[in-house]
């Protein structure tokens, strides 16, 4: 399998979706519904298919969890020591700054790449991380940022947990999962229902990614936006691939899907979290650009180090 097989048909769609946006094909109108329809209809349906297929198992160390996270920490508190030491980045906003240095875009870009790197193989490891991805971040950036408030820590977390069990994506995972665990599996018109929509996931996905594109403004702080997007694109994989190769041991699959996860660029909940709180919206949106065009040639690197070339 060649790395530029890989990259070129995802970042390639990305483009397409990026020109048709520029030049008036897709409207924002389009373009918001066709990441709505993503979110909330496309990729749970593949989150569900995959994991209702038969055959889908695996087992889950704890080096796993740690050669992640132990690299997106190690993200996250670089990004927010390099925020605190700019003017003008108050505490919310240097919290933000390590969350999109440690935030992957896994629905529109991660899970095309990573099924299309690894297949069946790194099936199963890359939705159970994308399970546990979303609540530990989004969870863990509310609670930072929520903790100089007068809320009290029951009230955070119930609002947490509201937020999550609102998400379509949380709620596939956890549905995959149950139907999973009992041994269910769809079948008939379910089961056609559910891959014709995971069928469009893909694509869908990658199109939106390149339509949103187009209101994310580069020259806010071109300076501040590489400095996230080197963190996201380098600092975090390089330190997953440390930690899953070199310190831990597990199946070659897991530890490259790990590290391939670590390596997408700035995922978009990083710039809803800035909106959410006012603050840093700008230099977000930002990063989330100069990661993404950044990202053809950072995951052109990271599939050929991973023998993916």
């Amino acid at each position: 399998m060649n790395a530029l097989t890989i990259i070129a048909p995802i970042f390639g769609i990305v483009l397409i979706g990026w020109g048709a946006a520029l030049t008036g094909l897709i409207s924002d109108k389009v373009s918001d519904g066709l990441s709505e329809y993503v979110f909330a209809v496309a990729v749970p349906a593949l989150i569900v298919a995959t994991l209702t297929r038969p055959g889908m198992s695996g087992e889950i160390a704890w080096s796993y969890w740690v050669s992640y996270f132990g690299g997106a920490a190690l993200s996250w508190l670089t990004g927010t020591l390099i925020a605190k030491r700019r003017a003008g980045v108050e505490r919310r906003g240097a919290i933000l700054h390590g969350f999109a240095a440690s935030q992957s875009n896994t629905v529109f870009v991660g899970v095309p790449m990573i099924l299309q790197a690894y297949g069946e193989e790194g099936a199963f490891p890359l939705f159970m991380l994308l399970a546990v991805h979303l609540p530990l971040m989004m969870g863990s950036a509310t609670f930072l940022i929520e903790s100089d408030s007068d809320k009290p820590i029951l009230a955070r977390l119930r609002g947490l947990a509201l937020v999550l069990l609102k998400n379509p994506i949380f709620v596939a995972l956890i549905v995959g999962m149950v139907l999973k665990g009992t041994g269910i599996t769809p079948s008939g018109i379910p089961k056609a229902l559910i891959d014709s929509f995971a069928g469009t996931a893909s694509t869908c996905a990658l199109v939106a990614l390149g339509a949103g594109l187009k209101r994310y403004k580069v020259l806010f702080d071109l300076k501040g936006a590489l400095v996230i997007a080197l963190l996201k694109n380098i600092l975090h994989p390089l330190a997953v691939w440390l930690l899953a190769f070199h310190v831990f041991s597990m199946p070659p699959a897991y530890a490259g899907v790990a590290t391939l996860f670590a390596a997408m660029p700035v995922g978009i909940n990083a710039y809803l979290m800035a909106a959410r709180y006012k603050t840093e919206m700008g230099m977000i949106a930002a990063s989330v650009l100069v990661s993404t065009l950044m990202a053809p040639l950072s995951a052109l690197f990271w599939l050929t180090l991973l023998g993916k070339a």
